[in-house]
């Protein structure tokens, strides 16, 4: 390996999210568009480490591992073609920026990563315009709201820390189909990963899953709707679109946790996205901060629209 080459190995921190996941799908979705073949053969040749040592691909990872990343450079590689405008809205998006780490608003539909069928991601601008940058944990593509970017790899440690010490505090906004039970809703259900019937992945609470913990506080009670916030103490993959749908109050405009395909009497039209907004981060790293981002204008439309049609008690 050159001097150059040796350089650009990255050592990526598992965070709390990602424990449990193998090896090989770890770098699968951290290297969007390289073929799996690729991955099993620097996996096979040692390229890849953690914590330092040779691993196989169907090693479980755990948060706090250390991934040695080496340089991936495909065949005819070139700079991935990003649609017109993405680098600019994804630059209006930084909300706060130091030499540590930056505040992102995501837009709802864009993925952090690439892969799996998309052909790009939040991250294939973020490298356009600042390539030390990188996320320090993750959003799912349907969801809007603040994302944290570590802009040097000792932030990046530092950070992850915090939030596999759950010294981070996030709060969503969420409107869910159906009427919640009780003013404080607390799910603690272990999640598990699974393949459904139609061979798409899903999440469903059921026992062997990792832990995890939701509340959902009631805001309003809208006609058939409930609108919360919820507050999350880990941070799993689809953990509040899982759980919510697991008290059979799944969110609305969840395509693939929500059943309820027909339209509901008092439903506003056109609602064509996930009704989640990452509204809420205080950080405790490098000091204690806080950081908001108010509702996007269409999902305050829908709230309105809600309102509306929503029965006079």
């Amino acid at each position: 390996m050159t001097e150059s080459q040796r350089s650009n190995v990255r050592h990526e921190t598992v965070s709390a999210d990602r424990a449990g996941q193998r090896l090989d799908n770890f770098l699968i979705s951290l290297l969007g568009g390289v073929p799996r073949s690729l991955v099993y053969r620097i996996i096979r040749t040692g390229q890849v480490r953690v914590n330092s040592s040779r691993s196989k691909p169907m090693k479980k990872l755990k948060a706090g591992d250390v991934v040695r990343v080496p340089p991936v450079k495909l065949e005819a590689d070139s700079p991935k073609r990003l649609p017109d405008g993405l680098i600019g809205q994804v630059e209006r998006s930084i909300i706060e920026r130091n030499d540590d780490f930056a505040i992102l608003d995501k837009p709802a539909g864009l993925a952090v990563h690439g892969g799996t069928g998309l052909d790009y991601g939040l991250m294939d601008a973020i490298q356009a315009i600042h390539p030390d940058w990188r996320p320090v944990h993750r959003l799912d593509r349907p969801t809007s709201g603040l994302l944290v970017m570590a802009c040097n790899h000792q932030a990046l440690r530092e950070l992850q820390q915090t939030f596999i010490q759950r010294q981070v505090e996030k709060r969503y906004l969420a409107v869910l189909d159906g009427v919640v039970p009780e003013p404080l809703m607390r799910v603690d259900a272990p999640l598990k990963k699974i393949r459904d019937g139609g061979g798409q992945h899903r999440v469903i609470a059921a026992e062997g899953g990792q832990s995890a913990l939701s509340t959902f506080r009631l805001l309003e009670r809208i006609g058939d709707y409930s609108y919360v916030e919820v507050t999350i103490e880990t941070g799993r993959t689809h953990q509040i679109r899982a759980h919510a749908a697991s008290r059979g109050l799944p969110l609305l405009g969840d395509e693939l946790y929500n059943p309820n395909t027909d339209q509901k009497d008092g439903a506003p039209e056109g609602v064509n996205r996930l009704f989640l907004h990452a509204h809420y981060l205080r950080l405790a790293w490098p000091e204690d901060s806080l950081y908001s981002s108010p509702l996007p204008d269409e999902l305050s439309l829908t709230l309105a629209k809600l309102r509306q049609a929503a029965p006079r008690r």
